[in-house]
C-alpha cells in the first residue's frame, strides 16, 4: 500500500470535510432516486409472481382436460362392453352364465356413471380456474404496466445522475486516499451513526451543525486554530469552523459544476 505523505492537521480537517461535502451531493443523488429502485423491485417480484401462477392455473387446466379425456374414452370402453355382454346373454346356456353377464353389464353401468359425475366435477373446476385466470391476467396487466411506469421514471433519474454519482463516487475514493487510514474508519464509522450521514459539520451560532447543544467558547477557539481534530461531545461528530467550511463549500461547489 502506497504511504500516505504527512500532512498538517488543517490539511485533514479540509480534506475530511471535502469528502463530507462529496458523500453529501452522493447521498442527495441517492435521495432524489427515493424507494424507487426497491418499488421497482417489488414489482419486478409480483411481476414473476403472478406469471408463475399463470403457467401453474394453465397446467392445471391441461391435466383436468386430460382427465376429462381419459373419462370420455372410459365411457366409450364401456359402452362397448356393455354391447358385447348384451350379446354373449343372447348365447348363454343357463341362468347362472347370465347373470354374471348381467353384473358386468351392471358394473360398467356404474362406470359411466362415476365417469360422468367426474366429468362434470372437472367442467365445474374448469370454470373456476378460467375465473381466476382471468382475475390473474388482469392483475398481471395492471402490475406490468405500473412496473413500466415505475422504471421509466427510475430510468430516467438514473439517466441524469448516473454519470455525476459515479464521477463522484471516484472522486470520494481519491480523496479518501489523501487521508490516514484511522481517520476514514473514524469518519465512515461516524457517518453510519448520524441518520444524516454528516460526520464532518462546521460550527453554527455557536452550536455544531445540526445540533442545538452549544460549543464552549474556548473549544470554539481551539476549533478556529486548526490544531487539532475536534469532536462534538453530544453527537461526536468532528468539526471545522465556519470560515474553513466557506472556503471548501465553494472549492466544492466549483468540482461539483464541471462534473
Amino acid at each position: 500500500m502506497a504511504t500516505k505523505v504527512e500532512t498538517s492537521v488543517e490539511d485533514k480537517l479540509r480534506a475530511l470535510y471535502d469528502l463530507q461535502l462529496i458523500d453529501s451531493r452522493v447521498d442527495e443523488i441517492r435521495n432524489v432516486r427515493g424507494e424507487l429502485p426497491l418499488e421497482v423491485e417489488d414489482l419486478e417480484d409480483d411481476v414473476l409472481g403472478l406469471k408463475t401462477r399463470m403457467d401453474k392455473l394453465k397446467t392445471d387446466l391441461e391435466t383436468i382436460n386430460y382427465e376429462i379425456g381419459a373419462k370420455k374414452n372410459l365411457i366409450e370402453e364401456a359402452k362397448v362392453l356393455i354391447k358385447k355382454y348384451a350379446d354373449q346373454q343372447k348365447n348363454v346356456r343357463n341362468s347362472r352364465e347370465f347373470n354374471s353377464l348381467a353384473k358386468e353389464v351392471e358394473f360398467q353401468e356404474l362406470e359411466i356413471q362415476l365417469a360422468e359425475k367426474n366429468i362434470k366435477e372437472f367442467k365445474v373446476q374448469i370454470e373456476q380456474k378460467k375465473e381466476v385466470i382471468s382475475e390473474t391476467k388482469e392483475k398481471l396487466v395492471e402490475r406490468e404496466s405500473h412496473l413500466k411506469h415505475k422504471k421509466s421514471e427510475l430510468d430516467a433519474i438514473l439517466a441524469e445522475t448516473d454519470k455525476e454519482e459515479k464521477a463522484l463516487l471516484a472522486k470520494s475514493e481519491k480523496f479518501e486516499k489523501q487521508i490516514e487510514d484511522r481517520l476514514v474508519q473514524a469518519y465512515k464509522r461516524i457517518r453510519n451513526n448520524v441518520k444524516n450521514g454528516l460526520a464532518v459539520v462546521p460550527i453554527e451560532r455557536g452550536a455544531s451543525g445540526g445540533s442545538f447543544f452549544t460549543i464552549p467558547p474556548q473549544v470554539q477557539v481551539e476549533i478556529a486554530s486548526r490544531k487539532k481534530i475536534i469532536t462534538d461531545e453530544h453527537s461526536g461528530r468532528i468539526l471545522v469552523d465556519p470560515v474553513l467550511a466557506e472556503e471548501e463549500q465553494q472549492k466544492m461547489h466549483k468540482m461539483f459544476a464541471k462534473i
